[in-house]
């Protein structure tokens, strides 16, 4: 099963560029396929590759901060190749 999520993590601190940077960067360097924007970074692939991911690399972001918010959206489809239609 394809699933896209969307990710938002946000550290509350006055440090809080490190551990945004160190999330984003192990995401690139993962199998999965990564976009990004400047809100949110976006995963798609396989239901069990992605989560087998997500679950390492959250753990590890949760712990580089004091305080913090992580956003997760899943969608049940790989919507890395979107485009609107109007």
């Amino acid at each position: 099963m394809q699933i896209s999520v969307e990710l938002t993590l946000t550290p509350i601190q006055d440090e809080y560029e490190p551990a945004i940077i160190d999330f984003i960067k192990a995401l690139r360097k993962s199998p999965l396929e990564v976009i990004e924007t400047p809100l949110s970074t976006q995963v798609f692939g396989d239901y069990d590759e992605v989560m087998q991911v997500l679950q390492k690399e959250m753990k590890v972001a949760l712990e580089a901060i004091e305080r913090g918010l992580l956003y997760v959206k899943i969608v049940k489809s790989n919507r890395a190749n979107y485009e609107p239609h109007f």
